[in-house]
């Protein structure tokens, strides 16, 4: 029996299916290779890495205070202890980097998909415009296409997290996302979609798969994960929360013996 480790382009291209099998994909957000293995061990065919709880698995704030060689340090630890399943990374708004080397360092850590956001932290936490974003969207994209690997670009808006500074932040977010899906990106990411009818707005005018975020134990600001499978939403992941419902549950365990 064969037991290679599949290939980055294989990996790749396996993640880029999942978001196309008919049904909603779950990508719980791991933080190190402890949480990785367990939820691989749980069934799920693929992970996620979230900058929030990577940090706070270093000791470290989000919102770029890691580097890029403390966060590639972290998705390579991840991804070698689970080499069989393809794994995506929160890159937040890239580190300052360019694309092509974003894409190389990443890709050599491991990750065959990337979070990336229009709020840039390291430029005092300003947000890229439209064709600025979808342009960065877009370089990547064309730097994976020249590696050969189906990298899943998941380009992430913060309109709804900064929604004061739009007069409609659904249109706006609509207007972000098309441009970085005719850019290249393979998900889109809206997050802080308030409510149900936001995200049906989006929903019906954006054409690839579309990333919500949800509370392992509460849901989505849309409802249940059985009401985003019926809105059709194509894939789920828990951001920080995850590890954030866990410290109750870790607290209850260790308290009685102290």
């Amino acid at each position: 029996m064969d037991t290679a480790t599949p290939s980055l382009a294989a990996l790749a291209t396996r993640l880029l299916d999942l978001h196309h099998a008919g049904t909603t994909l779950v990508l719980p957000n791991v933080w190190d290779a402890w949480s990785a293995t367990v939820v691989a061990g749980a069934g799920f065919g693929a992970l996620s890495i979230g900058s929030h709880p990577l940090a706070d698995s270093r000791g470290q704030g989000d919102k770029e205070d890691m580097t890029i060689d403390d966060a590639l340090d972290g998705v390579r630890r991840i991804c070698a202890a689970v080499p069989d399943v393809p794994v995506t990374a929160d890159m937040e708004s890239g580190y300052g980097v360019a694309p092509a080397e974003l894409v190389e360092r990443l890709l050599e850590a491991g990750a065959v998909g990337l979070n990336v956001e229009d709020t840039v932290h390291s430029e005092s936490g300003r947000m890229r415009s439209a064709s600025e974003h979808a342009d960065y969207v877009g370089a990547i994209r064309q730097a994976a296409d020249a590696a050969g690997v189906d990298l899943v670009v998941n380009a992430r808006t913060d309109v709804f997290l900064k929604r004061d500074q739009f007069e409609d932040p659904v249109a706006e977010a609509i207007t972000r996302l098309r441009a970085c899906e005719e850019a290249g990106a393979r998900c889109v990411y809206p997050v802080g979609v308030p409510d149900a009818a936001s995200l049906q707005a989006l929903l019906e005018a954006l054409d690839g798969p579309v990333n919500v975020i949800a509370n392992p134990r509460t849901g989505s600001a849309a409802g249940s994960l059985e009401d985003l499978r019926v809105m059709g939403v194509h894939r789920v992941t828990f951001g920080p929360k995850l590890m954030q419902e866990l410290a109750p549950d870790l607290v209850a365990l260790v308290a009685p013996w102290k």
